[in-house]
């Protein structure tokens, strides 16, 4: 019997990296595709099926932001990890803003890139399980349908990665409740990463400025000063509030 199996593109420019992504990947049952620039990466991506994309920030012709950003403009909704040299650095936040899922550092432990993969690849298939009691979520003009993975805002689709989708389902389901980064992190990507609240707040940014308004007055998504984050049911008629964030 035919088992399927999850293919993977990998962007990197160095070939010694990306072969050591390939017997690494290979081993793991996957398989890999690879592209050693933005413009191979573009052509295989619209060669074949891709389940998750592993990209490395410094690439020969564009970078790797330049490259995540296309792939979500495209409307490509599968995972993406970015490839990163330095945990502290601003090219953390700047792929997360530019729609990454995740990111690893490198030199990285292969156990945790498996990890990460695992995680990420898990996450394709939770919206489809959503259990069939579900009913849509209506919070004022902005509903969220957990049974359709489809979220609107006055009756317009809001396009969401499926991530974000998946973090704002959390946070609406437990409306009104104070949720902290490492929950969020558990029950949203599939693992816990205590201390590293920048991928989560990286992608409530990415959020409150596709459902809010006004993202720096949020009605719904209110930041708790240290704590971690409430998703809020407004009452009705009332203005957008201004919480600390």
């Amino acid at each position: 019997m035919d088992l399927m199996v999850s293919t993977i593109l990998t962007v990197e420019d160095e070939p010694d990296v990306r072969a050591g992504i390939r017997l690494l990947l290979e081993d793991e049952g996957y398989a890999v595709t690879e592209a050693a620039s933005y413009a191979e990466a573009v052509t295989a991506m619209g060669e074949g099926p891709v389940d998750l994309v592993l990209i490395d920030i410094k690439l020969p012709d564009r970078n790797g932001f330049d490259l995540c950003r296309a792939f979500r403009l495209d409307g490509h909704l599968i995972p993406i990890i970015m490839l990163t040299a330095q945990v502290d650095s601003h090219d953390v936040v700047a792929g997360l803003e530019a729609g990454a899922d995740d990111y690893v550092t490198k030199p990285f432990v292969p156990k945790e890139l498996s990890a990460r993969i695992r995680a990420a690849l898990r996450r394709m298939d939770r919206i489809a399980e959503v259990p069939s009691h579900s009913t849509q979520l209506v919070f004022d003009n902005l509903v969220v349908n957990p049974d359709e993975g489809r979220v609107t805002r006055d009756g317009t689709v809001i396009d969401l990665t499926r991530i974000e989708f998946l973090l704002l389902a959390e946070m609406a389901q437990h409306a009104g409740l104070l949720l902290s980064r490492d929950q969020l992190l558990e029950r949203v990507w599939g693992y816990d990463r205590a201390g590293d609240g920048r991928l989560v707040d990286a992608h409530v940014s990415r959020l409150r400025a596709k459902i809010e308004e006004s993202p720096s007055e949020p009605r719904f998504l209110h930041t708790v000063r240290g704590l971690g984050y409430r998703f809020v049911r407004p009452s009705p008629g009332a203005e957008s509030p201004s919480p600390s964030r």
